[in-house]
């Protein structure tokens, strides 16, 4: 079951796994302003589908996971049409980043600019031997502006980051792992197929318990760690009194497997 958001985007369905797929293959998944409502809109629908346990970002381009922003289209816009284009890129950055359930992105080939970024808001990424990455915004007079100066920190520290924007050098897959740009790496053309087991393995845990504990590590996450515990504790708390908490125990006594009700 697939359902199309525009000519870009479309969602599939593998039970409780919802694949978001980037369809723009001719232009390698260049993000245009049609593009970016789509995004928005995929996620603000996943956002509220209670089907949906984990959440697999992919691309339907050989060549490309994406290459971030569309420079044609942008060559032709106006400073007032650029500065009007704005909200719809943040909302397609944004709406993965605020997705309530994990998700994981299967990277290959070039993940470039708001490409790169579109991985950094995923929870986990999954890259092919292919995969190339990074934050070339500098070298064409802006900066990354889908969260890149802040998400890549988090993930590899301040300076390693600085170093990485201000040079706006590519990344090849097997170097991005040591540096901690992607999490795993796998054979060519292998990064969809391991992203949906992994995604898969993930799925079968209670839907409440996922989300409390995405919402726990987003939200505590640079807080002291007084202040991270009271995060926690009243993410533990939204789980501990829900109907899959009660589930799981029982399921464990009963050893059998939970049938999470999700709520």
């Amino acid at each position: 079951m697939s359902e199309r958001f525009g000519e870009f985007v479309e969602v599939r369905r593998h039970g409780f796994v919802a694949e978001l797929v980037l369809d723009r293959p001719k232009a390698m998944n260049a993000v245009s302003s049609a593009m970016a409502v789509s995004v928005g809109q995929a996620c603000a629908s996943l956002a509220l589908d209670g089907e949906a346990r984990v959440v697999v970002l992919s691309s339907s381009a050989s060549r490309a996971f994406c290459v971030g922003a569309d420079l044609k289209e942008r060559n032709s816009f106006s400073d007032a049409e650029l500065l009007r284009q704005r909200p719809l890129t943040r909302g397609a950055y944004g709406g993965v980043l605020e997705l309530p359930m994990p998700v994981i992105a299967a990277v290959h080939g070039f993940a470039l600019g708001g490409g790169f970024e579109l991985a950094l808001a995923c929870d986990l990424i999954v890259a092919d031997e292919t995969a190339v990455v990074g934050l070339p915004e500098v070298s064409v007079g802006v900066i990354p502006g889908g969260g890149g100066t802040q998400l890549l920190p988090r993930r590899v520290g301040a300076a390693r980051a600085a170093e990485l924007i201000f040079s706006a050098r590519r990344v090849e897959a097997r170097e991005a792992l040591e540096m901690g740009l992607v999490d795993s790496v796998v054979e060519a053309g292998g990064d969809r197929e391991a992203a949906l087991e992994l995604a898969g393995r993930i799925a079968a845990n209670s839907p409440v318990g996922l989300r409390a504990a995405k919402r726990a590590l987003r939200v505590g996450y640079g807080l002291d760690l007084r202040a991270g515990l009271e995060v926690e504790d009243a993410a533990w708390r939204s789980a501990a009194f829900s109907g899959d908490r009660a589930e799981g125990v029982a399921a464990f006594n009963e050893k059998r497997a939970p049938q999470w009700p999700g709520e």
